[in-house]
This record gives structure tokens, C-alpha cells and sequence, in this order.
């Protein structure tokens, strides 16, 4: 018995330290692909990362700061929107704290006011005095909790598939596990390595349906950073605390006074619209929510031209975002019946 304990023992001990160095190796083959393109700024004893792009001569928007969901990074919401608005004005890709190249900070990070704090001093020091402010799913409840409590920054806000409302239930398992002290460390280094690679392609496409995936997605939005052992905690303890925080934060919406859009789709599988979009219509006045039929989690990519007419109406120019959604839904509609 001792013999063929010690055997199992030594044959556990092999695996945990292949699955070690195996993350290991991937960690740097993912940093390698998809190396930092943005620039570290201290905000206050540790940096962030994020791609300025300045405007061009002639700009016809106010600056612009686009903020990720989980999982994400930069990479995101810069293969959406950098390409269409390059030199229409200032544009800031942040890497949230902890996430893509961006350092975590301290404890106060944990939460999304603490981020929402990051990105104001991190737009002080790129000389950005008041911007439009977008976030995606994750990325909502960052750019309301920006919106409530840096209202002097904020121009207006565009709210994408935004997680900012209590919801039933909780979280997946893995996120739970990961933010656990000891037994989360180990997880992130052996097994969300090999299963997060096996299964990107199949996740990605879930994100994104039942729209189609933008073809170069996995290149473009580099989504496997997260799967990087401290990137994959810092975005399993927002996760496990954004339910909390929103229960605490949700009813102070009401005072937020400036402009906003949501943009929403009602066969999201990700987050529930009918509690968040809608509940972001309802507590902050000066709202408009834009309803997609058979739009999913991804408006920044399935809708991008829509996005883009919002951020032009919340810059103070006239367009009708309900009539575009008609459009974007007959969009939609013909690419599910294409062959």
C-alpha cells in the first residue's frame, strides 16, 4: 500500500507540474502573439495600459473612451471601433485594471467605481478633460459608476449589453473557484489553460450568437490573454464581485444627469437585458434605450454603425438611432437567412 501511494503521490506530482509548466509555456506563446500596443501611464502607484489615438486636423467628436467587458481587453473595443473613427477624435482603449497589459492596483480595483477611478486619472494624464463614455457588457457598470461619480469627466455614455443591474442567480462555478484564495491560484495555473484553449473558439462564437463572430475575431480581439493565470483571477474577482456591488450602486443611478444610449439586443445570452437595459432606461432621465430584435452580446461588432450614430448623439448631433435600428434588425434578418 505505501508503495502504490507514494506511485499515485509521484504520478499527481507529474501532472500538476506539467499543467504548470504547460501554462507557463502558453502564457508566453499568447504574449508573443499578441504583444502590448498600447502605452503604461502611472495613475497613482501602479499603471495602466491603453492605446491613445489622437484625432486627426479636423475632428468632429469629442474624445472618446472605450471600456471592455470581462474577458476582454483593448484589443476589443479597438477592432470595432478604431478603424471607423480614426481621426474623428481623441480615442482612448483602456486595459482595465489587471486585465490585458494593465497592472491591478490595490484592493480598490476589486470593485468598478475603483476602476471607474483609474480611467478618470488615466484620462488626466493624456490631457482628456471630458470624454464620451462607452462600455460593453462588464464595461457598463464601469462607465455607469464613471458617470455617477465623475460627472465633471463625462460627456455622455453609451452603454453597449451593460451588466449594471442585480440579476437572479449567480455566477458560472469557475469564477467562484477562481476567486478563492489558494485553490483559485492552482486552478488558474493547471486547468484554465489547456480547457480555455480547447474551448475559445466554441466560447468566442457563443458570445457572439446567434449573430456570426467577426471572421478574425480571435486575432483581432485577442480574447486568450485572459486565459494568462493572474489575468484569468483579476477577471474571475470582478466577476464574483460585480453582483454585490450593483446591488449597492443600482439605486444611486437616478442621479446620474448626463446623457445616455443603451443599446440592447433581445437574444442576448450573456446578460439580461430585460433587467439591465431596461433598468438603466428607467433610473437614469436622460436616457434613450435602442431595442435590437435578434441582436445578441455583440453591438459593437453586429451593430458597429449604430454604436457610432449614438456616440454622434451624445456629442449633440442629429440622428435617428430608432430608424437605424429598424435597419441594423433588417441587416440582421437577412444574414440569418442567407445559405
Amino acid at each position: 500500500m505505501p508503495v502504490l501511494m507514494l506511485l499515485l503521490l509521484s504520478l499527481v506530482a507529474l501532472v500538476v507540474a506539467l499543467a504548470f509548466g504547460f501554462t507557463a509555456w502558453q502564457t508566453l506563446r499568447i504574449e508573443r502573439r499578441f504583444p502590448n500596443i498600447g502605452e503604461m501611464t502611472d495613475v497613482g502607484g501602479y499603471r495602466l495600459n491603453a492605446l491613445h489615438v489622437p484625432a486627426g486636423p479636423t475632428p468632429d467628436l469629442p474624445p472618446i473612451v472605450f471600456i471592455h467587458g470581462a474577458s476582454g481587453n483593448l484589443r476589443d473595443q479597438a477592432g470595432a471601433f478604431l478603424t471607423p473613427l480614426k481621426g474623428r477624435a481623441d480615442l482612448l482603449f483602456v486595459d482595465r485594471p489587471g486585465h490585458g497589459y494593465s497592472e491591478r492596483g490595490g484592493p480598490e480595483n476589486d470593485c468598478p467605481d475603483g476602476q471607474a477611478a483609474a480611467i478618470a486619472r488615466l484620462m488626466a494624464a493624456k490631457g482628456i478633460e471630458r470624454a464620451i463614455i462607452v462600455g460593453h457588457s462588464f464595461g457598463g457598470a464601469i462607465a455607469a459608476s464613471f458617470s455617477l461619480f465623475h460627472p465633471d469627466r463625462t460627456i455622455g455614455t453609451l452603454f453597449l449589453a451593460p451588466a449594471t443591474h442585480p440579476w437572479p442567480g449567480g455566477i458560472d462555478w469557475h469564477y467562484r473557484l477562481t476567486a478563492m484564495p489558494v485553490i483559485g491560484w492552482l486552478f488558474s495555473h493547471t486547468l484554465v489553460m489547456p480547457s480555455g484553449l480547447a474551448i475559445m473558439d466554441k466560447a468566442t462564437l457563443g458570445v457572439f450568437a446567434p449573430n456570426c463572430r467577426r471572421a478574425r475575431y480571435l486575432e483581432d480581439g485577442a480574447p486568450a490573454l485572459v486565459l494568462r493565470p493572474r489575468t484569468f483571477r483579476h477577471n474571475a474577482r470582478d466577476v464574483a464581485n460585480l453582483l454585490a456591488y450593483v446591488t449597492r450602486i443600482a439605486p444611486r443611478y437616478r442621479e446620474i444627469e448626463t446623457p445616455a444610449v443603451i443599446i440592447t439586443g433581445d437574444s442576448d445570452p450573456i446578460v439580461l437585458a430585460d433587467i439591465h437595459s431596461t433598468g438603466l432606461k428607467r433610473d437614469i432621465a436622460r436616457a434613450q434605450l435602442v431595442w435590437i430584435k435578434g441582436l445578441g452580446h455583440k453591438p459593437d461588432y453586429v451593430a458597429t454603425d449604430l454604436a457610432i450614430a449614438a456616440i454622434e448623439t451624445l456629442a449633440g448631433q442629429d440622428r435617428d438611432l430608432q430608424e437605424m435600428a429598424r435597419q441594423v434588425e433588417q441587416r440582421i434578418a437577412a444574414e440569418n437567412t442567407e445559405p
